[in-house]
């Protein structure tokens, strides 16, 4: 008869919270499973957004006309055409006014038929960037994936797609999907990319190698289509306190600061200047954890635009200690 331990580790182990071989095959065959779908299911609904279509469809105009989002006037820029967003991955149930400032912008403007997404993978990727082929399905439906462009790029680097099981849980590309699916006025397809890379790994020159062959094969691939294409950067800015690794909470001061850093900051993103905007990271020797970095760089690498524009600017609490993620939304044109 087994011990009361033995019995506790069997239990732990049958229920898969060991590591070893059981936990080891469920995994392969959890990814197996995922990658004979055509279709990446929605992971989030439900929780931090609705999961009913039409109450999505009216959460979603609700953070256009809350007191904080840009209701429905009409934008300065209305009837230019658009070519880009930076956009938050925050929650939209606390962050939503500001993904609706930058997806107003996209509803006012000429709009572009295919929209590359490059969304931050927050748990990592060996290949800094992975690409998925599936098409994507929210509760207002499914997003198919562009097929010229994704092939495109499949053969022209397909260990870029050897991860991607990764879009399976990560958020970054879900969240924009039912803003799209809201401000689009026509129908379009994605091209779903995750990227994980810091401006401080920019000096090791096979990142530096990596990051410029992938990115070169995506330009590649977009200038193929013969649809207008747009590109949104997924991702978050500035990450304070002691949830993210500081000694103290952050204080009014310190947030202050920090704000206009992120400002100084994203003066060369309006700029498009992705080398000022990693050299400016890189003198901070990325003491505020910049999450958003690899999309927003990547974005100005391919982005065929004259300027870019902050539209909005704001913050989250994650914690009782004040612990701080701040976001903004950018339009470019």
């Amino acid at each position: 008869m087994p011990s009361k331990v033995e019995q506790l580790v069997a239990d732990l182990d049958e229920k898969l919270f060991l590591e070893g071989a059981r936990t080891e095959r469920a995994r392969q065959q959890a990814r197996l499973a995922y990658r004979q779908q055509a279709i990446r299911p929605a992971a989030c609904a439900g929780r931090s957004y609705e999961a009913d279509g039409p109450k999505l469809k009216k959460q979603v105009d609700g953070f256009f006309s809350s007191g904080e989002g840009p209701d429905f006037k009409p934008s300065e820029n209305r009837g230019k055409v658009i070519k880009g967003l930076v956009t938050p991955t925050y929650e939209p149930k606390q962050a939503g006014p500001v993904y609706a400032w930058a997806y107003k912008e996209l509803q006012e403007c000429e709009q572009p038929d295919v929209y590359v997404i490059i969304g931050t993978a927050h748990a990592g990727l060996e290949h800094l960037f992975a690409v998925t082929d599936k098409d994507f399905e929210t509760p207002l439906g499914v997003v198919k994936a562009d097929r010229t462009i994704v092939d495109h790029v499949k053969g022209s680097v397909p260990e870029y797609f050897e991860e991607d099981i990764a879009h399976q849980s990560e958020h970054a590309i879900e969240f924009q999907l039912p803003f799209l699916q809201t401000t689009v006025g026509k129908p379009f397809t994605l091209v779903p990319v995750l990227s994980s890379f810091s401006a401080m790994s920019l000096n090791d020159p096979t990142v530096r190698a990596s990051v410029d062959r992938f990115l070169t094969a995506l330009r590649d691939a977009m200038s193929v289509s013969t649809q207008r294409v747009g590109i949104i950067a997924a991702g978050e800015l500035a990450h304070l306190g002691m949830r993210y690794g500081d000694s103290a909470p952050p204080t009014d001061f310190s947030f202050h600061r920090s704000m206009q850093r992120d400002l100084e900051m994203l003066k060369h993103v309006e700029e498009l200047q992705p080398e000022a905007f990693a050299q400016y990271i890189q003198k901070e020797q990325d003491q505020r954890r910049i999450s958003g970095f690899s999309p927003i760089y990547s974005l100005l690498r391919l982005i065929q635009a004259e300027k870019g524009q902050v539209l909005r600017y704001d913050r989250g609490i994650t914690d009782q200690y004040n612990s701080t993620v701040t976001y903004a939304g950018m339009a470019f044109f």
